[in-house]
Parts: C-alpha cells; sequence; structure tokens
C-alpha cells in the first residue's frame, strides 16, 4: 500500500540560532573584505548604508534567505518552537484521548517523539491516483483495491483487506471525542480530506484541522512529514475547528471529483472556499493530470519526459529527486507512486522512456527519450493516440484512440473528439 511521500532532500524546519549567529560572523567578514559584491547590490538596493558593515547587515541577509523579513522574526520564530517544544499544552487539549488521522504515516514516529499521546490512523488509498468512480461504498473499494494491487504489485486480498479496514475506520470517526486531521496543501492530502470530511454523517464534538502549505525557514516545504518533531508541537496550537461548512463543501467536492466529466470539479477550481482554503489549488493541480491537448500527457508525465530530455540518460531516482526538488509545483507524490506513473511510458508497445539495468532496483535503473519520447515532448505527436491503454483521473475515463476529456492552454477541461 502506498505511503505518504518520503523525503530525499530534507530540511525539518527546525533552526539552530547558534549556528545562524556563526553564520552571519562569518559573512560579515566577507562583506567587510569585498569578497560578495551580489550580497552588497542587495543590501544598497534595501536601504542599508553603513560602512563598514554591521553585523546587523549580514543577519538581516541570512533571515532574509530562511524567509523571514528580519533577524528579530526569525529569533522570534525559533523562541516560538523551543516554547511550544516546553510547553505543548497537551494536557489542557486532552491531547491524550484524540485520535490523530494523517493520509499515511509519515508523522507516526515523530508525533511519540514529540510527546503526543493520541491514537493515531493513517488512510493510505492514493485517491490522487487511479480510478475513483462514483459507485456504492463495496463495488468502490473493489475497484480501488484492484488498481492499488496493481499499480504498486501487491498481494489483492491483502489490499482489499487492509482498504476496508481504513474505510470502516473512517465510518466510524464521527463518534471520535475528539479528531485531529493533519494536511498540507497537496492533491493527495486534499482528496484525502474531502474524502474523509464527505463521509461523515454528522460532526463529532470536537473535529480540528491542521493545515499548511509552507513553514517558515524551510525553502522547500513537501509536506509535514519532513519536519522535526519540535515543528509538530509548534504546530500543535494552530488547529483550528470544522464546522457544518467544511462538511458541505467536502461533499461537493467529492461528488464533482468522482464525476465521469471534469466539468463539475473544474467549476471548482476558481471558487473561493473559505472552510477549506487549499482545496481548490490543489483540484486545479490535479486536473492537470488530464491529457495536455497539445501532448496527451499528464503534467507529471510532460514534467519527467522534460527532466530526461534535458539531461539525455538519467537514473529513474533523479528524475523523481529533481522533480520533487525542483519541478513540481505541488508537490503530492512519493517514490512508489512516481514509479507507478511513469511505468505505461515505459511499458507501453510504443513507449515513450527506455529502461536499462532492469537487474537492479528500479530507481538505480537508467532512463533515456525514444523517438516517440522526443516527438510527443516537442508536442509533434500525441500520446494517448499511442498508448494503447485508459487513464483514471477521479472519475474521468479516458480511453487511447478514442474521443476523450483533455486539458487546454488555458486549464480548461475540453472534449477532445
Amino acid at each position: 500500500m502506498p505511503q505518504h511521500p518520503q523525503y530525499s532532500s530534507r530540511h525539518d524546519g527546525k533552526i539552530n540560532l547558534e549556528q545562524q549567529r556563526k553564520r552571519a560572523k562569518e559573512l560579515l567578514k566577507q562583506l567587510r573584505n569585498g569578497a560578495a559584491p551580489n550580497l552588497e547590490e542587495r543590501l544598497t538596493g534595501a536601504g542599508f548604508s553603513s560602512h563598514p558593515r554591521r553585523l546587523s547587515d549580514a543577519q538581516w541577509l541570512i533571515a532574509q534567505d530562511l524567509g523571514f523579513p528580519s533577524w528579530p522574526k526569525l529569533k522570534a520564530h525559533i523562541d516560538a518552537i523551543a516554547f511550544a517544544a516546553r510547553h505543548p499544552g497537551f494536557d489542557s487539549d486532552d491531547e491524550a484521548n484524540s485520535v490523530h488521522w494523517r493520509c499515511g504515516n509519515d508523522i507516526a514516529h515523530t508525533l511519540r517523539v514529540a510527546g503526543f499521546k493520541g491514537e493515531f490512523r493513517m488512510f493510505t488509498d492514493p485517491l490522487c491516483m487511479g480510478p475513483v468512480p462514483d459507485l456504492p461504498p463495496p463495488e468502490f473499494q473493489a475497484v480501488r483495491s484492484k488498481f492499488i494491487s496493481r499499480a504498486f504489485a501487491m498481494d489483492e486480498a491483502e489490499s482489499r483487506q487492509r482498504l476496508a479496514q481504513e474505510y470502516a475506520a473512517i465510518d466510524q470517526l464521527a463518534h471520535s471525542p475528539h479528531v485531529v486531521l493533519w494536511c498540507e496543501a497537496d492533491a493527495y492530502d486534499q482528496l484525502f480530506l474531502i474524502r474523509l470530511l464527505a463521509g461523515l454523517r454528522h460532526l463529532p464534538p470536537r473535529l480540528e484541522l491542521i493545515e499548511i502549505n509552507h513553514v517558515p525557514g524551510v525553502e522547500r516545504f513537501i509536506g509535514i512529514g519532513q519536519l522535526a518533531p519540535d515543528l509538530l508541537a509548534w504546530l500543535w496550537p494552530q488547529r483550528r475547528p470544522l464546522g457544518e461548512d467544511a462538511l458541505r463543501l467536502a461533499r461537493r467536492a467529492w461528488a464533482a471529483y468522482r464525476s465521469s466529466s471534469p466539468l463539475p470539479w473544474a467549476a471548482l477550481v476558481h471558487a473561493p472556499s473559505p472552510p477549506l482554503p487549499f482545496l481548490a489549488p490543489a483540484l486545479l493541480r490535479q486536473l492537470r493530470e488530464l491529457p495536455a491537448l497539445r501532448t496527451g500527457l499528464s503534467l507529471t508525465e510532460h514534467l519527467a519526459l522534460e527532466i530526461i530530455r534535458e539531461k539525455g540518460t538519467v537514473a529513474f531516482g533523479r528524475v523523481f529527486a529533481e522533480l520533487m526538488a525542483k519541478r513540481e509545483p505541488l508537490p503530492y507524490l512519493g517514490d512508489t507512486m512516481f514509479h507507478a506513473l511513469l511505468r505505461p511510458l515505459i511499458d507501453a508497445p510504443s513507449p515513450l522512456i527506455t529502461e536499462t539495468g532492469t537487474e537492479r532496483l528500479w530507481h538505480e535503473r537508467t532512463l533515456t527519450l525514444t523517438s516517440l519520447g522526443q516527438r510527443v515532448t516537442a508536442g509533434c505527436a500525441y500520446w494517448f493516440d499511442q498508448a494503447g491503454m485508459e487513464r483514471w483521473v477521479g472519475g474521468v475515463r479516458i480511453r487511447s484512440g478514442g474521443p476523450h476529456w483533455a486539458i487546454d492552454d488555458d486549464l480548461r477541461p475540453v472534449w477532445r473528439p
């Protein structure tokens, strides 16, 4: 069963103040020696006119590079994390009687290290991949378990049993006295969020959400799982209650995502959604997994092929690392999920990618574009006319070689005859 994304290049958000002070002193030496002209330009452009340069100038530069407007703001953030770690308020919040829900197990251990004592439950169905049709629960779970077992080379009976347990636990969620959901802004998390909320017949006594799309001091925030234990304690008091308005929005969004047409779903991506503010951007990103009108590629496929084209021959794992570190606008994939998404481009009768070194682990194998891959990437051929397969994006089923939904350059769903 796929887990939440793993983080190959980590920054856990915990900033060491003494280390930053040492960096500032070293940087000050460079400034006074004239060894950092580009930084001098930044300081002058920001209105810093002191000469010789002062320690406060170097501290400002470091704060800026870490994403803070000033050194005092950086220090206040570090102090807030340290205070939260020492005084988490778990007892007063009755945290021991709470149930923490997460799509994957990436924070299960970190919560314990941070001092959380409540029950941890995870939901592992990657609703951002494969068929998500509008079917009654038994049929829906059968479709999902079949997809998961094939995509991730799992035993189907094991997949079906695990999925049934997770969905049964969701059905009992409304009876928990205190539920806390841990989410970020990507499609993996937001689809988990609306599925969980849409399944509630009524609100639990306490339903709260911890939801973030960035952390100060983290240059490339990928997900909550990359954060140090102290940061989870810092996030705890930032949770907010969810009410009936969030449930109504989730039910509407979940029904739209399972529709056989992307139009109801596309109607949500530009509408304000205050109860769940990260939902619309995540749905818009997921909409871009429809075939692009010019190439027939999803955005994930397009970005991966661009990386391979630029590098010529490259290790599978390096493509994933580059995608997550630099290219993906809203990271949501784990490494095994990425591997599953790229298999059709490798295994198709007319592949876009050649894979060598198949005796090695998948992330060590090397990838090269085929001539068809070069043509598709350049927009000179349409992948889905040649793919010999079908794709699902939510409830939208796309069959190769026939009319299907696609997405145009303005990110609008269009019917391709």
